[in-house]
């Protein structure tokens, strides 16, 4: 059943748009044409959203990965005055509804300047509650041995968490990735707020401003909204697939170390 609305999207984009609301419904087109997808991306700046979107969702699970894996080992591993404290403080703002933090944190980048900018984009997103949890469940995993061993070689704490605890724990960190990167690409709110132009625009902006004004004329072009649609969810859903074991397997670690 979960499936059925996304055939039917894919379904609506192929057809002309004389035949979008046959009567009675076909889930197979009798024409299939690609006249939508040419038009959006010659017509309509999608090619620039698809940009964007990928230049945001790249940086933002990258710096993600970097940020909390780092952040993961200095709670799971350093040992410092008001450690656990401090973690659970932290953790506490899961608490927090992201909407309650939205106008603090556009003030934040407005008064920096990075209004209608990549930095504005990808910045805030690089910090991830959730994910330092996550990480600090798996390095926890790790056998002291391995950190004792490295100290007797002479390795540093960097070294020990960039060749030790980052290879060991790769099924966490790609469950990170997934994650971050459907976060991203799918995230409407915030890009509303600081994306000003056209040329700055997300997938999910732009496929929002696209539906948006093709109803206020009621000249709907069906297969073509569904077209940019399939645009924006594509990626999510080949991201999905191919990463899923290492999506299943990176919970189920986490959910077992103490």
């Amino acid at each position: 059943m979960m499936v059925i609305p996304f055939v039917w999207m894919v379904s609506t984009s192929l057809r002309p748009q004389s035949t979008a609301f046959t009567y009675p419904p076909q889930l197979i087109p009798t024409e299939i044409t690609f006249a939508s997808y040419e038009l959006l991306f010659t017509r309509v700046p999608f090619g620039r959203y698809f940009i964007n979107t990928l230049v945001v969702t790249v940086f933002t699970v990258l710096g993600q990965l970097v940020i909390t894996s780092l952040a993961a080992y200095g709670f799971a591993r350093l040992k410092f005055m008001g450690r656990d404290l401090l973690f659970v403080l932290y953790l506490a703002t899961m608490m927090i509804p992201y909407q309650v933090t939205l106008i603090p944190l556009f003030l934040i980048v407005f008064g920096l300047g990075w209004i209608n900018t990549y930095q504005g984009l990808i910045i805030p997103g690089i910090s991830s509650v959730f994910g330092i949890f996550l990480l600090r469940q798996s390095f926890l995993g790790v056998p002291s041995d391995y950190q004792d061993a490295a100290r007797i070689d002479g390795a540093n704490e960097f070294t020990i968490y960039w060749r030790i605890f980052l290879p060991l724990n790769g099924p966490a960190l790609a469950t990170l990735a997934v994650f971050a990167f459907m976060g991203t690409w799918t995230d409407l709110l915030w890009p509303l707020l600081v994306a000003r132009t056209p040329e700055m625009r997300t997938l999910e902006l732009g496929l929002a401003y696209f539906n948006a004004s093709a109803t206020a004329f009621r000249q709907t072009n069906w297969p073509l909204v569904m077209a940019a649609a399939v645009v924006v969810m594509l990626p999510v859903l080949v991201i999905y697939f191919f990463a899923q074991r290492y999506f299943i397997q990176g919970i189920a670690l986490s959910g077992v170390k103490s």
